[in-house]
């Protein structure tokens, strides 16, 4: 009986340690700056970008052709972040852009750049914290990054006045960072509405989800690890910001957008996002379009919603 005890005490010993491992391992892939590439999450998400290259890279050549510069903010933890301003025409209407996991402000928002300056938008697309020219070492996957696009929005009062009328949008993981920052007390009054695209519930259902559909591993006790891991090194728990709790404190009017053939953010997060807005909320789903792909899916179908949803808010 005591060799039995001690022969299952050391098997539960070395499980306990593979699995802490694994943990480990994980978040070191996830949520440090140096491991999480973009490469493996282009991958991982399935959609094929090399079809809309030639519309990207036309796009891109107007947009760089417009007045930009480099700008930057300082976060509440001491993070110099960076971000590239458009100003436009007038300064009188602003959208900022939050790109996803892995990417920066110039790459996600090429297409749409074509929509808005046409449109007499300014521009300005931050890189977020841990990404691009933006310091630091943990990604905020929303739950940091809602008070740095405080902080951005705070930016633009500052630089186009009071009067500026200041639109959020955000895809992927910048998405869940719209959805989270529109429930803060501090929002100002200059934001009129939220537009997420693909966006995620919490870094805690996102993982759960990948671990699950793509890995085929069980979430347990691999989250719970790598959220007292996180809570540790970088100062937030994984669960601790969800996108469908903070909607149920919105402030202002969000247009919600999903593929509904997204496999790495399920359709599903969106729909539970969706009922719990208790704003004036409109949902459109792009038949076919895999994750960040609905604007080159489906434009016409995109680009209505955006008339659609702006023009009621904006003057």
């Amino acid at each position: 009986m005591k060799k039995w005890i001690g022969g299952a005490a050391a098997l539960l010993g070395l499980l306990t340690i593979s699995e802490m491992g694994s943990a480990a391992y994980f978040y070191r892939r996830t949520m440090k700056r140096s491991n999480a590439k973009k490469e493996r999450t282009v991958k991982m998400a399935g959609t094929d970008w090399n079809q809309y290259m030639p519309l990207i890279q036309e796009r891109k050549a107007y947009m760089l052709a417009q007045p930009h510069e480099d700008v930057y903010q300082e976060t509440r933890d001491g993070l110099r972040l960076h971000a590239t301003y458009f100003p436009g025409p007038d300064k009188s209407r602003i959208v900022i852009c939050f790109h996803g996991y892995t990417s920066e402000g110039m790459s996600d928002y090429i297409g749409l750049s074509d929509y808005y300056m046409k449109k007499g938008y300014g521009m300005l697309l931050p890189d977020a914290r841990a990404h691009g020219k933006s310091e630091g070492t943990y990604i905020g996957f929303g739950c940091l990054d809602r008070y740095d696009a405080l902080g951005w929005i705070n930016w633009v009062i500052e630089k186009c006045g009071p009067q500026v009328q200041i639109l959020l949008h955000g895809n992927s993981m910048g998405g869940a960072t719209v959805l989270m920052t529109s429930s803060l007390e501090e929002l100002p009054e200059q934001v009129k509405g939220i537009v997420s695209d693909c966006a995620f519930t919490s870094p805690k259902e996102v993982f759960t989800h990948v671990l699950h559909s793509m890995y085929h591993l069980p979430a347990f006790p691999m989250i719970q690890i790598s959220d007292r891991i996180n809570k540790k090194k970088a100062g937030y728990g994984l669960d601790e910001c969800n996108a469908a709790r903070e909607v149920q404190k919105a402030k202002v009017p969000i247009l919600l957008i999903h593929g509904g053939a997204d496999t790495f953010v399920p359709e599903s997060m969106c729909e539970k996002i969706y009922e719990n807005c208790a704003v004036p909320s409109t949902r459109l789903i792009i038949s076919g379009a895999a994750h960040a792909e609905s604007y080159y899916k489906d434009m016409e179908a995109y680009e209505k919603a955006l008339d659609t949803f702006i023009g009621g808010i904006v003057r």
